[in-house]
């Protein structure tokens, strides 16, 4: 039974009372159908709801401020009412797909309880932990009646922090729409993860490349399974704002904030700061939990083109926060060099010393000769100011052969139909979120919570576009 709101496609609001706890205020009519999807209106398409929330494992919830030692998991009645309670909404709401991050791994009966109450909901159930036993990790659920799994796989970072991601291949278990074979059973990738927060600027090069690693790893599976033509939905705490680094690069791969696609709210400054989504514990306020939509209608750059600008994006800003402008970031890196021009070693130092190799979680000597390449635009072994110039003001990179999917296979699968989703519904909870704030009397998380509702849409054939084996020349920006 998924809940359904009528009337108005934001009336269903959760609204916190001063004890912490949800009640729900609608504008329209909150009504449960058999029909499993989330809709509007029982009368129109099926949709496909997911919610993403990082829940606080209580081996991080700080109960006293003063002493930061004293944890929520040191009080059983404490964490185990607070979980009872989000599992409560859980199951209210009742999404298709649930992504949950920071689950408590390692607690048993904390396990125990959401395997139990989400699979007798009919949730099957998926748990990845941490590495180096961190005690917390992922926890994905998919409604069986409505969502059937076709595979499952887990991805380790195994680099600092820890993180992982799971991903996941799933199917329509009903007819969405009709094709021209008859009723069509939608496929798509998702993708649950959370991470690394950022303690400092030097730890942004770890989690460009988790980001990196998960979109790798999300090709990869595509190219081996044929799965070119599918939607892609990311989902968790990505720790970084509509500002930074990852956002940028996940937004040059064609990749679409669900919430902000639904409030028209845009990249500018003017909208980073519309909604937020966390209070940190540095008690600051930000928006930081996404789910991202890339359908195969949308054109991307290469993969590999996309994350050297941002690694680029990721060298001018920390020399901008040095207060070294252009020239000023050509006599950093050629340093007593002798002639005019920037040499290889003299590069790798510049970036050891602004933090980004060097360390165990930097570049890696791969990754610091693929950029090398890049900026030794003639390659003849040396970086003039020219040549920095164009990398510094956002001038055109020559790329290598990368291939994505071939055209020839690309035209072949659209000799039938291909459905993607758009964007029905997304809501934030608490309400206060959506309006860039944060409630005092809000306990269930540090985070908000996330729903977004997708429905189905029949892409074309001309509206596809598709990265060839060519060469390709990419802006850095």
């Amino acid at each position: 039974m998924a809940a359904v709101v009528e009337s108005n496609a934001n009336s269903n609001v959760g609204h916190l009372n001063s004890g912490g706890t949800e009640s729900i205020v609608s504008n329209g009519t909150i009504t449960e159908t058999d029909n499993g999807f989330f809709s509007q209106t029982i009368t129109e398409e099926p949709c496909i709801s997911c919610t993403t929330f990082n829940i606080l494992a209580p081996i991080y919830k700080r109960l006293d401020h003063q002493d930061q030692s004293i944890r929520e998991s040191d009080n059983r009645t404490f964490w185990f009412t607070r979980n009872q309670i989000i599992l409560d909404w859980l199951l209210f709401e009742k999404s298709c797909i649930i992504c949950l991050q920071e689950f408590w791994v390692g607690n048993e009966e904390l396990v125990h309880m959401y395997q139990e109450r989400l699979g007798n909901a009919g949730y099957a159930t998926f748990q990845l932990s941490r590495t180096n036993n961190r005690g917390d990790g992922l926890l994905t659920a998919v409604h069986e009646h409505y969502i059937r799994v076709l595979n499952y796989q887990e991805l380790h970072f195994n680099d600092f922090g820890d993180r992982v991601a799971q991903l996941l291949h799933v199917q329509s278990a009903l007819p969405l729409m009709q094709s021209q074979n008859g009723d069509a059973q939608q496929e798509f990738l998702i993708v649950n993860t959370h991470l690394l927060f950022p303690h400092d600027s030097s730890l942004s090069i770890v989690r460009l490349n988790q980001a990196y690693k998960i979109l790798q790893y999300v090709e990869t599976f595509q190219r081996e399974n044929k799965l070119n033509l599918v939607p892609i939905i990311l989902c968790g705490d990505w720790n970084g704002s509509k500002r930074g680094h990852v956002y940028k690069f996940l937004r040059s791969q064609g990749f679409a904030s669900a919430y902000d696609i639904l409030h028209q709210y845009t990249d500018s400054d003017a909208d980073a700061h519309r909604w937020v989504s966390h209070r940190n514990h540095r008690g600051n306020i930000c928006g930081v939990n996404f789910i991202w939509l890339r359908n195969p209608i949308k054109s991307r750059k290469l993969l590999k083109t996309s994350w050297a600008e941002a690694v680029f994006g990721i060298i001018k800003y920390q020399l901008l926060k040095a207060s070294l402008n252009e020239s000023d970031a050509f006599a950093f890196f050629k340093a007593d060099e002798p002639g005019d021009y920037i040499t290889y070693p003299a590069f790798c130092e510049g970036l050891r010393l602004i933090n980004l190799i060097g360390l165990p979680y930097g570049l890696s000597f791969q990754q610091t000769e693929h950029l090398w390449i890049l900026v030794d635009v003639d390659g003849n072994g040396v970086v003039d100011y020219e040549e920095l110039k164009k990398i510094w003001n956002s001038a055109c990179l020559e790329q290598e052969k990368d291939c994505i999917s071939s055209t020839k296979e690309a035209e072949s699968d659209l000799e039938e139909a291909v459905i993607g989703f758009s964007v029905k519904d997304a809501f934030l909870l608490p309400r206060e979120a959506e309006k860039g704030m944060w409630p005092e009397d809000y306990s269930l998380s540090d985070h908000a919570r996330l729903t977004v509702v997708f429905s189905p849409v029949r892409l074309h054939n001309h509206q596809f576009t598709f990265v060839n084996q060519t060469s390709t020349k990419s802006c850095v920006g």
